[in-house]
Parts: C-alpha cells; structure tokens; sequence
C-alpha cells in the first residue's frame, strides 16, 4: 500500500512538473515514463483537477491542461523615504509563500527586497506594482515601476553608447549607480538565484534563464507613449522545489581563497549587435570594462563561432599583461576562437 501511495504521488509530481511544457500531451508522455496506461494516467489528472491543482479545457483527446494558480496578489508599494522593503516583505509577500520549503522562501526574500530597494532607492518613480502568482510547482512575481527606467539611468549616469551595453555590464556584476550607498551586487546575484529573471526598460529586453545557457538581449520597440509603460518590469520565476541555496549561489562568484564577490561569469556574445562579428579592440574594450574589480573572470563564448585578432589580443594579451592578478578563463570556446586566444597568449 504505502508503495503504491508513492507511485502515485510520483506520477503526479511527474504530472505537475511537466505539464507546463505539453499541455497537450502530457497524458501520453506520462504513461510512456511510467509504462502505464493513458486511462490510469487519466485518474491522476482527474484527481489533481479535482484537487484544485490542474485546470483542464476541451474534452477526451483534446483536453489542454494547466497549473491551476493557487493564490494570487496584487498590491502597490508607493515610493518614497517611508518605503520599508523589509516591512512589504513580511505584511504583503511572506504569507503567500507559506508552506515552501525554507531555502527558497530565503531566495524570494533575497531577491523581493533587492528588487524593491533598487525601485525605491534608483528608479526616480512614485510607486511600484507587485503582482504574485502561485501554482503546486512554483511562485511568480513582476515588479513594475513608473521611473525613469534602468538600463536608461545607467546609460546616462555612466556615459554609455547605448542601452544595450547597461545590460552587458550588469550582467558582469558589481554595478551601481550609487556606489557610496550600493555595492551592485543585487541584481547579478538575484538573476542566478531564481530559475528566471527578466528585466524590460524602454526598448530593451534582458533575459536570464537558469535552465538555458545564454542571456539574451533584445530589443523591443516599446512605444511608451502608446502603451503607457514607463520605467521598469522585473520578472522573478522559482520553482518551489528549488535546491539553491543563497550561501551555494554566493559561494559559486567567490574566487578560490576569497570570501566577497571576487568571481563572475560574462556571456561574451551580449557585446555582439545583433549578427556582427567580434573583431575589433574596441568591442573588447567594451567587454573588458570594469574587470579589474574581479580577480578571476570566466567568460562564456557560448554562441560565439569566431573573434578576431585584434579582439582577442586585447583581452587576452593586452589586458592580461597589465592586470596580472585579474585572471580570465574561456569557457564554451569553439576551436576557432580556441585557436586565436592560444595565438593571443602565446604572443606574450
């Protein structure tokens, strides 16, 4: 009996955790997993509609499923010297997160109060709309202010070219705007906490994807005028089960030997403009900026087929020589870029 009661919770942990991805189909790919049928699938799903946990629409071989949104919320934090981001935490956020394990309720704090304190203390707006949504898998949150926008105040207040290069250097992490009041680090280390984290100002759209290998930048044509929107959305996704830990997450950008935030990891291809090669010194000055508050960068050549000469002696000969103690790594090289960071090093 008590095998079977765990079969069963199984094949619906199964269910809930892949539901979202076949919404369709998920009766077939369960039964092919388990080597059941689709009828004694279909009492599973029966049971967990009945239980409040899956919706469903259509009928027989066309019954489209989904997570079932549990509870849900929607408040607004006005912005102000008042705003308290600890105190929105436990009036408003904690008591629907009640019930999930400990590890990822310690992540949804983390990452709510940073997001908060960053409208509060550098968005320039007058109040931020919080909406949450929880199912059985996981939580959901957007974070909207009405400021100036992010990737806009920290193209202005860094002097950058454009928008897209505020996203390259948050991506790097350790940056602020603010830097007597802010060490920078709550957006970086929010984006590896949560499985997603989205962030879209203006015309630019960031994504990171814990479960993808790339960021991705984008832009998005964002009328302001004619949708209304202005300032900044933030999107947090966890899954309830989640194994992160903060200590884990903190632990993984500390350098061999140090303790603070002394190691990050820069997706290479965020300095690329749509299909352009990277050839230029330029280009790499670009990606090298900021690194030597770091002492070991890794960078991911994900998605990048080939550099050039000049770009690769200036990050990997030029740089290196005059910042010796700040150590770079590639990662996910292609033997074409392999190649030319071996010609680069060996020039030195």
């Amino acid at each position: 009996m008590r095998r079977t009661r765990e079969r069963g919770r199984a094949i619906r942990d199964y269910i809930l955790g892949h539901v979202r991805a076949h919404p369709e189909d998920v009766a077939q790919i369960c039964a092919d997993y388990f080597d059941i049928s689709r009828q004694a699938v279909n009492k599973h799903l029966g049971r967990l509609v009945a239980d409040g946990f899956l919706t469903a629409d259509g009928v027989t071989r066309n019954r489209r499923y989904s997570l079932a949104v549990l509870d849900k919320k929607e408040f607004f934090v006005p912005l102000g010297e008042a705003a308290d981001e600890d105190a929105v935490w436990r009036t408003e956020v904690a008591p629907l997160l009640s019930g999930i394990p400990d590890n990822a309720r310690r992540v949804w704090q983390y990452g709510f109060t940073e997001m908060l304190n960053n409208a509060i203390d550098h968005s320039s707006g007058t109040s931020v709309r919080v909406l949450m949504a929880r199912t059985a898998v996981d939580c959901s949150m957007s974070l909207i202010d009405d400021g100036e926008g992010i990737f806009r105040k920290i193209t202005r207040a860094l002097g950058l070219d454009d928008e897209r290069h505020a996203v390259l250097e948050l991506a790097k992490g350790k940056l602020t705007t603010d830097p007597e009041h802010h060490t920078g680090e709550g957006i970086f280390f929010t984006s590896r906490l949560f499985d997603e984290f989205n962030i879209l100002s203006h015309k630019v759209f960031f994504l990171h994807d814990g479960t993808r290998k790339q960021d991705w930048i984008q832009e998005v044509g964002l009328n302001a005028d004619a949708t209304g929107f202005r300032g900044t959305l933030v999107v947090l996704e966890l899954s309830n089960g989640t194994t992160k830990t903060l200590k884990q997450v903190f632990d993984d950008y500390a350098a061999d030997g140090d303790y603070g935030f002394s190691k990050t990891v820069v997706p290479v291809h965020l300095v690329q403009y749509g299909d352009e090669a990277l050839i230029s010194r330029s280009q790499a000055k670009r990606l090298l900026t900021r690194f030597d508050r770091f002492t070991k960068v890794i960078l991911d050549f994900n998605g990048v087929e080939q550099i050039g000469q000049a770009f690769a002696d200036e990050v990997f000969r030029v740089f290196t020589r005059a910042h010796p103690n700040v150590e770079i790594v590639p990662f996910n090289a292609t033997p074409e870029v392999d190649a030319m960071i071996r010609r680069a090093r060996s020039a030195t």
